[in-house]
């Protein structure tokens, strides 16, 4: 574990401290006093719209269309879903007593787990920090928010609307390295939410486990796309088009890889090309392109021009794309073919704008593809045939799954949204956002009971009212 500096260690151990504390009196707030805190960073998020633009423009030449739709209106969104529900959120749930428990009253609690953390990410970093930050707040808690240093202007911004809103003892930021997060983790929180790669998942699990501390991990991996062969094939790779380079290619839930029904492959490959062209332009033409951004850094870029590298040396075959200039950290929108099953780029989950295709003859070849693989954070099925979408979903493990769509799942504030296994742990948005900040406390009033007659001494008579009571519930 990286060593952190005595100072930041120091700050962070107060706040915490405060934090602490104050979180027993947020135990008391009402829905109204909630919401009260959440209008002040509206006011400030709000008020920081022009840096957030500059702030993704900077850090990775991303278009205002995507900061507006990909990191604002999710914010706002969630917002007014909050400030709409939270009431109805936070009543107690009453619950009807069964035989054994007649005579007793009983009920849910939702109350705050306490002092969270949140450790975001920086694809998405204003959408994936506010949010988890506004369920915290919404459930009562206390924050303390480490970003992702790999977008520095989109970090300092979001300082400053944290500065800006909150006192460090209700929502406090911690800037810095793997020194900073990997301290923050092994500090006794209630609940930490992370969002990030499984292998960086695992060792936020390994640091809470050691306090016993509960977590959601919002995660990652392959997800794959299943284009069966009576999918509409315009629709469909305009849908996929826009899901796999929107952010170039830097979505946890963007698909990470084709399987196309082998008669339908060619037309596939001819109506993306012309897809590609008409959204960015195709090769070097994207780079001129103000809808399309950059990959976020150097590394980053490397990393993926070494896995299309890898691809074409194990039978790989370009079919569209395959520019890669390190100025300016430009990859093409790519589509590509041929590479090995052992190709990395077919291993490791790409991140990035390149887009592996593989084809299948029998649709239960591509269930069973999917199946070997770990369980995705998202699975996508095109299809017209009822059939081939229900055998789809009932033979397959996804975290969620959109049909004739990507992504779009995630802005439905109605439905969960998380993964499964090796693709996250708990669920998130909506009432779902609530609950994974909250604790839910059974409550039982005893009122006329009969539970005293059944204590020792336990004479023929108490024995054969257990023994009544067992035959009333079995």
């Amino acid at each position: 574990m990286a060593v952190i500096k005595k100072a930041a260690k120091t700050a962070i151990d107060k706040v915490f401290a405060e934090q602490k504390c104050y979180a027993l009196e947020l135990r008391k707030t009402d829905y109204r006093q909630r919401l009260a805190v959440l209008s002040r960073f509206e006011k400030a998020f709000n008020g920081a719209l022009d840096k957030i633009y500059a702030a993704a423009a900077a850090d990775f030449g991303k278009p205002e269309a995507e900061v507006t739709m990909s990191e604002i209106m999710p914010v706002v969104g969630e917002l007014k879903h909050i400030r709409k529900s939270l009431k109805s959120w936070m009543k107690p749930d009453s619950v009807r007593p069964t035989l054994t428990t007649f005579g007793t009253k009983s009920k849910i609690v939702k109350e705050p787990k306490g002092v969270t953390l949140v450790v975001s990410p920086w694809n998405y970093p204003f959408n994936l920090t506010f949010g988890p930050m506004m369920w915290s707040i919404a459930a009562g808690n206390t924050v303390i928010i480490k970003p992702s240093e790999m977008t520095p202007n989109m970090a300092k911004v979001i300082s400053e609307i944290v500065s800006e809103a909150f006192r460090p003892e209700e929502v406090a930021l911690f800037e810095g390295k793997a020194d900073v997060a990997s301290y923050l983790t092994s500090l006794p929180f209630d609940h930490i939410f992370f969002t990030g790669s499984p292998a960086v998942g695992k060792h936020v699990m390994a640091a809470a486990a050691k306090n016993l501390t509960s977590v959601t991990l919002e995660l990652g991996g392959k997800s794959p796309v299943i284009i069966d062969k009576s999918a509409n094939i315009k629709k469909t790779v305009g849908s996929i088009a826009w899901g796999k380079f929107t952010n170039n290619g830097q979505t946890c839930i963007a698909p990470d890889y084709l399987y196309i029904h082998e008669s339908i492959k060619d037309q596939v490959v001819a109506e993306m090309t012309a897809c590609v062209e008409k959204q960015y332009g195709l090769g070097n033409d994207a780079r001129a392109n103000g809808d399309y951004c950059q990959v976020v850094n150097a590394a980053h870029h490397g990393r993926i021009s070494a896995l299309v590298k890898d691809a074409k040396a194990n039978g790989g075959k370009v079919l569209i794309g395959g520019e890669m200039v390190k100025a300016g950290r430009f990859i093409a929108p790519t589509m590509i073919e041929g590479m090995s099953e052992d190709s990395a780029i077919m291993q490791e989950e790409i991140f990035g704008p390149v887009l592996p295709i593989i084809t299948f003859s029998d649709l239960d070849e591509a269930v069973a593809y999917v199946n070997s693989k770990p369980k995705p954070l998202a699975l996508y099925i095109y299809a017209q045939d009822q059939h081939a979408i229900d055998k789809v979903l009932q033979e397959t493990s996804a975290g969620d799954t959109c049909v004739n769509q990507t992504m779009m799942h995630f802005l439905h504030q109605n439905l969960p949204f998380g993964g499964v296994n090796n693709s996250g742990i708990g669920k998130s948005g909506g009432v779902w956002g609530f609950r994974a900040f909250t604790h839910e406390r059974s409550v039982l009033v005893e009122k006329f009971s009969a539970a005293s007659m059944l204590h020792p001494p336990y004479t023929p008579k108490v024995l054969k009212m257990i023994k009544q009571t067992m035959r009333l519930v079995s």
